[in-house]
């Protein structure tokens, strides 16, 4: 059962929740999305806590996410997207925090679920809808029908639009759920390559380290790949085509 790949990503209950016949058990993804927010929580709140002249490894940290989500709400969101900082930098940290620890051996990745992924793009969507909305109103339609296009294409450009603009909860959950579920696959296969080979084994293990810094780094990219695209979403909703 270890060697399977796909054991890894099995939802297992950890206290049976029943409420008018609806499962809401707290799970092993449940735990460590808690465990994410309270490392993410502690990790902001003592670094941060003894601001010095000279920063600590860990508050160079802090400051350096803080200013990446700072700088990319401001290029990509426009006027008026620093409201909206707190939500894309909590949006950024949860997801950062939560593909690190599934790093860890022995974690659960919980942003390798379809359903996690699909949760948070979905919320995402209908935030950023209902912003569009009551900023613009009815205007808000022109958002499927370019500007300057001649409107005999309208029966053509609005169902495309549309289309695309439906399909953003899609596109966006299942990157994030197909990059961090294909790497702990391939780290898992090559890993019993490792031990199956006993001392054989040091080529696979030479390719196991490589493609585990790796991982780190697309840990990384796709947490800031989520929270951009959330950016440029938003950016749609404030101010249209």
């Amino acid at each position: 059962m270890a060697a399977d790949p796909l054991h890894q990503f099995r939802i297992n209950k950890i206290a049976e929740i029943d409420v008018a016949g609806v499962d809401i058990s707290f799970t092993n993804s449940s735990l460590w999305m808690v465990i994410a927010v309270v490392v993410a929580t502690l990790f902001l709140t003592l670094t941060m806590r003894q601001r010095g002249t000279i920063p600590s490894r860990g508050q160079m940290i802090a400051e350096m996410l803080y200013g990446a989500v700072a700088n990319m709400v401001r290029d990509n969101v426009g006027s008026g997207g620093q409201a909206y900082f707190p939500f894309i930098f909590t949006l950024f940290v949860f997801v950062l925090f939560g593909n690190l620890l599934g790093m860890v051996p022995g974690s659960f990745t919980f942003t390798s679920h379809i359903a996690v992924t699909f949760g948070m793009a979905a919320i995402i969507f209908v935030a950023v809808t209902l912003i569009g909305i009551a900023k613009h109103g009815f205007k808000f339609c022109s958002l499927f029908f370019p500007h300057g296009a001649p409107l005999w294409t309208a029966v053509i450009l609005i169902p495309i639009e549309l289309v695309s603009y439906l399909s953003r909860p899609i596109s966006l959950s299942v990157r994030l759920f197909a990059n961090m579920t294909v790497g702990h696959v391939i780290l898992k296969v090559i890993g019993g390559f490792v031990v199956a080979l006993g001392v054989f084994g040091i080529v696979p293990l030479a390719g196991l380290v490589a493609i585990t810094a790796l991982e780190f780094m697309i840990a990384v990219i796709q947490a800031y790949v989520f929270a951009i695209l959330s950016c440029i979403y938003l950016h749609d909703a404030l101010h249209l085509h």
